[in-house]
């Protein structure tokens, strides 16, 4: 996103929790703080946050000391392996990764529309939103148009046999 920064706070399911636009000066550190101040009022059962290697690193730990100081939330990274080049699938990173998919999918939300970022985090809750309303309603995702989204539907479908 040219621009902005997308920080998602989502669940187990890829379900989101609390959503964080700002501007792409802002650092990935700085924008988790504002993601995840009041997270533990908001849910109390919340208790592990696993985030990119990015939000951590070995110079700064800040973010992981100041989670569990103000927050009570312990921050785990999860780390890259340094030898695979290119794309690799995560443990536990996926699950927002797929949600940001599920988000783009949204032809509003594919381009910044938005002049404001509260317009934005708006946009975003009403996606899920409806994202959400339609997985209750027990209706299915879209059929896959292009051949990009049918090979991955055929790759996750593989996976789930796994």
């Amino acid at each position: 996103m040219r621009g902005r920064k997308r920080h998602l706070l989502v669940d187990t399911l890829g379900l989101m929790l609390h959503v964080v636009v700002h501007s792409a000066s802002v650092q990935d550190r700085a924008g988790a703080r504002l993601m995840l101040s009041g997270a533990r009022a908001r849910f109390p059962l919340l208790g592990l946050v696993w985030v990119d290697g990015g939000y951590v690193n070995s110079v700064d730990a800040g973010l992981v000391g100041w989670a569990r100081r103000t927050e009570g939330l312990e921050v785990v990274a999860v780390p890259r392996n340094a030898d695979v080049k290119g794309f690799q699938v995560l443990p536990r990173r996926w699950v927002v990764e797929r949600t940001f998919g599920w988000l783009t999918r949204c032809r509003r939300l594919a381009r910044d529309y938005e002049r404001k970022t509260a317009h934005a985090e708006a946009m975003i809750k009403f996606a899920m939103i409806r994202l959400m309303a339609a997985r209750l309603a027990g209706e299915e995702f879209p059929a896959p148009r292009s051949e990009i989204e049918k090979e991955a539907a055929r790759r996750l479908a593989e996976d789930l046999k796994d």
